[in-house]
């Protein structure tokens, strides 16, 4: 159950990441479970070594995954350049 929980909250983070940075990504559902997955564990394990709190999932963990989605979401834009359709 575990595991179905941190996908769930994997969605949520990377879907609100991907609203509140503007831009297009063309990523589906998958990408953003997999932006909001490692958005979670960037943004956990962040909140953790600066605050000294434990990796459980809190409300307040909740808004540390969405802070590191969007901070990966930006190192993989600023990364991937902008496409240019042709």
């Amino acid at each position: 159950m575990g595991l179905i929980l941190f996908l769930i909250v994997g969605l949520i983070a990377g879907w609100i990441a991907r609203a509140l940075v503007p831009g297009p990504d063309p990523m589906g559902w998958l990408g953003t479970i997999v932006l909001g997955v490692v958005g979670s564990f960037v943004g956990g394990t962040l909140a953790a070594l600066l605050f000294g709190g434990s990796l459980e999932l809190t409300p307040s963990g909740l808004i540390g995954s969405v802070i590191g989605a969007i901070i990966v979401l930006l190192i993989w834009r600023s990364m991937g350049g902008r496409r240019v359709a042709v």
